[in-house]
């Protein structure tokens, strides 16, 4: 179990923003052609953008009476970034010390460069990592080109036509994914993951866990919320880099979670069985009322390990959460995972406890998540890591 210094990181949000060139509909980096060469060029803005964000701190705290306390949170942040930096910029990266800062989250900048030093899909070594981007960019582009060569008559026409559904139904009401251009995309990259995968092929769900890769990838070619950027404004190198990247991390990351949607889905069926296993112990008397109530934790729980809990919160707050995933490595989509969904169930254990089958369901499909920041998903992923600590190594507890 990875756990990082236990530092509260400040909202960064909150903090002032320079003004930022725009064009058209969209606000992107003036380098971000660049950074399609060489994502360690986001290190070079980040820098300058740094400069000026510590101009404007100084200027805000002569507005406010706690100075002091505002001037320890950015000595926070400036501290956490500085050591990611460093980190990052090795020439051969420390990826046990990568994976203690990231436990505690990855500043929004920065992703795109740790994620995929965490996923292993690029190289530790600084050398190395610029060709072998090049490289499995080019490797997905040409996976695409040949899938697609003959057209839609050439596509598995059941694999292709759950895509079609599916694709319009991800992030309802989300400008970005209701856009025809993110969507032709995410339509690649599901199509292509599923025929290279015909143990499982595509099965909903799916395209949800490609949502945070894409926005992140995205997220480092421009200066404005990538929930709200007009993606038909990138150029093609750009847009197919960001659809690569997101290919081959979410191919990362299903093959550590594949057992959840082959044929059956028996991993979805054991982790269900294990939480349901957990929180007896965790919290008896909601796991007694759940079972006088007829509640069975397939109605709920099914779609927390499908979706990995994407349906429940945010993508905002899901971004955060693979922040700490990620530094305990790629199993722990299914094996940590399964201590946060009990920790989650476990939060509403009062008002649960209140209910009866039908208010529970309803209470359970339709979570008050919806104002969550990352203090809550921090203590969700604290009350989960104190569980994973007590319970990980009691096997006998999860019936043989």
């Amino acid at each position: 179990m990875v756990v990082g210094d236990m530092e509260n990181e400040a909202d960064e949000r909150a903090a002032p923003h320079t003004a930022k060139p725009r064009y058209e509909q969209g606000t992107m980096r003036e380098d971000a052609e660049e950074i399609v060469g060489d994502p360690l060029r986001i290190l070079h803005r980040q820098s300058e953008a740094s400069a000026s964000k510590t101009q404007l701190d100084h200027v805000a705290d002569s507005f406010h009476g706690d100075t002091e306390k505002l001037m320890r949170e950015r000595s926070i942040r400036t501290n956490r970034r500085t050591r990611f930096i460093n980190c990052i910029t090795r020439d051969d990266v420390d990826i046990a010390q990568l994976r203690k800062l990231a436990w505690n989250g990855v500043p929004d900048e920065l992703r795109p460069l740790a994620w995929p030093l965490l996923l292993g899909y690029l190289p530790l070594p600084k050398a190395t990592r610029t060709s072998t981007l090049a490289r499995k960019r080019r490797e997905y582009a040409s996976l695409a080109e040949t899938t697609f060569a003959r057209g839609r008559e050439g596509l598995d026409q059941l694999i292709w036509h759950q895509i079609e559904i599916d694709v319009p139904r991800t992030r309802p009401g989300v400008r970005l994914w209701m856009q025809g251009c993110t969507q032709r995309s995410l339509e690649r990259i599901l199509y292509v993951w599923a025929i290279r995968h015909p143990a499982s092929g595509y099965v909903q769900g799916i395209n949800d866990l490609a949502t945070p890769f894409f926005q992140v990838f995205l997220s480092a070619y421009i200066d404005t919320d990538p929930e709200e950027f007009d993606t038909s404004l990138l150029s093609d190198n750009i847009r197919m880099a960001v659809e690569a990247d997101t290919f081959w991390c979410l191919s990362r990351l299903l093959d550590g979670i594949q057992d959840n949607y082959i044929a059956g889905q028996p991993g979805i069926h054991r982790s269900v069985k294990r939480m349901a296993e957990l929180v007896a112990r965790i919290d008896a008397p909601l796991a007694a009322h759940l079972e006088l109530e007829n509640v069975e934790f397939m109605q709920f729980a099914f779609r927390w390990m499908n979706c990995l809990l994407m349906r429940e919160i945010s993508v905002q707050n899901t971004i955060r959460m693979w922040d700490t995933y990620l530094a305990e490595g790629t199993d722990a989509f299914s094996q940590f995972h399964l201590y946060v969904c009990s920790a989650f169930l476990v939060r509403w254990s009062k008002k649960l406890q209140e209910m009866d089958f039908q208010g529970i369901i309803m209470f359970l499909q339709s979570l008050p998540t919806q104002d969550w920041t990352d203090h809550e998903i921090e203590m969700l992923l604290s009350e989960a890591f104190v569980h994973y600590s007590t319970w990980h190594n009691a096997q006998s507890h999860f019936g043989k």
